[in-house]
């Protein structure tokens, strides 16, 4: 309908190496190409919106910024891709027209594989984010981890595609990746310890640990160093390394505390009465609230002293608890001692002297 304007002579006219009916004609597909790319998007939109009110899961939240991230440009140089193949080109503009349409086509892929990083790390993240800051900054260092090798991939499949020979460059790159690995082993080492411990959450923020040389809370985990406040006062900066291949008490997760003792009382104690001792105890700590009895046993003959051996627990993991109830029993048995004439042990040496 548009050739009947003008005389067929008009339409048939070359300009650089193309006919005017052959520009309109790929004008008219760009133009067509660039409404149905619109109105899928559109479509698919409105499709994956009615889609998520339906389900339980978010995933498809995940698709929507996907396909919502694609922007005009990126079909714009989609349809203009297409549409230049129905023009005959010169060989500079075909390879500017190609490498657009690559370097368009790469960015969309990648950015689009960013938006599953940042919802897997949401994920992983979860309610938990407004409480643990560790959580938060292992989560955005992955992620930018994961951005930056995903950038590099997108660079390399970019030269790829564009003629270039990315050998060189992968096995430079690879070099250039040992070296920094070597130069940095010992922050790195650091930066997987600090993933390790949010991974497999040996302790958390407001924890009680102990390790060989500190006691004390957590009161940060960082990249690089973990900072405990120990029960003297001062802070204690721990590297995550350190802690992940040491020993370390967790105390938090610990329920009831277990007390083994060891009380003596001296050889001239008679029998009958050394019978009476483990009840004697047993009464005691059953008399005790918040403490349960495990076992009295009368252990040993030590040097100076008859030994009994005592253990029980205090059914509370606070440390006060812990003492209060020791404390209360440990009086508890000196009393019964005094009262029953039981006369505890203290280190003693006996010299015998014979005359000759």
């Amino acid at each position: 309908m548009i050739e009947k304007l003008l005389p067929s002579e008009v339409w048939s006219q070359v300009y650089f190496g193309n006919t005017l009916g052959a520009y309109l004609d790929a004008f008219l597909l760009f133009v067509i190409l660039v409404i149905v790319f619109y109105l899928l998007q559109r479509l698919a939109l409105k499709r994956l919106h009615r889609m998520s009110k339906k389900t339980k899961t978010d995933i498809d939240d995940a698709l929507v910024d996907i396909i919502g991230s694609i922007r005009p440009p990126v079909y714009y140089f989609l349809a203009l891709y297409i549409a230049g193949h129905r023009l005959v080109l010169g060989e500079v503009v075909e390879n500017i027209i190609y490498a657009t349409f690559v370097i368009m086509f790469v960015y969309q892929i990648i950015s689009s594989l960013q938006i599953f990083v940042n919802y897997i790390a949401i994920k992983i993240i979860g309610k938990e984010a407004s409480e643990d800051e560790h959580l938060r900054s292992a989560v955005r260092m992955l992620s930018t981890i994961a951005k930056v090798v995903l950038w590099c991939f997108g660079l390399v499949m970019i030269l790829s595609n564009l003629g270039i020979n990315v050998s060189s460059l992968i096995a430079g790159m690879g070099i250039t990746g040992i070296a920094i690995a070597i130069a940095l082993q010992g922050v790195l080492s650091d930066l997987f310890a600090s993933f390790s411990i949010y991974f497999d959450k040996p302790f958390k923020v407001g924890d009680l640990i102990k390790t060989k040389e500190h006691t004390g809370t957590v009161e940060k985990i960082g990249i690089k160093t973990t900072r405990i406040r120990s029960v003297d006062g001062e802070e204690v900066i721990i590297s995550n390394t350190e802690l992940t291949e040491k020993r370390v008490e967790n105390y938090r997760r610990m329920e009831e505390r277990r007390i083994k003792f060891g009380v003596g009382v001296i050889y001239e104690t008679p029998t009958n009465q050394l019978k009476k001792i483990p009840q004697m105890i047993t009464d005691i700590i059953d008399r005790t609230s918040g403490a349960r009895i495990d076992r009295v046993h009368f252990k040993e003959f030590n040097d100076s002293s008859l030994d009994f051996e005592v253990v029980y627990y205090v059914e509370s993991k606070a440390f006060p608890d812990y003492m209060d109830r020791q404390q209360e029993i440990n009086y508890a048995i000196r009393e019964k001692f005094e009262a029953e004439n039981i006369e505890m042990a203290y280190p003693t040496r006996t010299l015998y002297t014979k005359n000759v």
